[in-house]
């Protein structure tokens, strides 16, 4: 049995992988994440996964933006 290949071009928007999984809101806050893996991401490149569960690799000034409120609960529970 043959089968039929089709090439085609996909845009950009259809092959570049989604690192933050789509989380709308959460890409307007700052998030909490552990110190050490901000820096292991840093060197390697790998994502990290904030205490809200938003994965990502951080590339911009967290002083920027707000809070996420999702991350300060979080931490203010486990500081409880």
């Amino acid at each position: 049995m043959a089968m039929d290949v089709v090439n085609k071009v996909l845009p950009d928007s259809e092959t570049k992988p989604e690192i933050s999984h789509g989380d709308g809101d959460r890409e307007r806050f700052a998030h909490y994440v552990q110190k050490d893996k901000i820096t292991e991401s840093a060197v390697t490149g790998d994502p990290v996964i904030a205490l809200c569960g938003k994965v990502w690799v951080p590339n911009r000034d967290p002083k920027k933006f707000p809070v996420c409120p999702e991350c300060k609960q979080a931490y203010e529970d486990m500081m409880k």
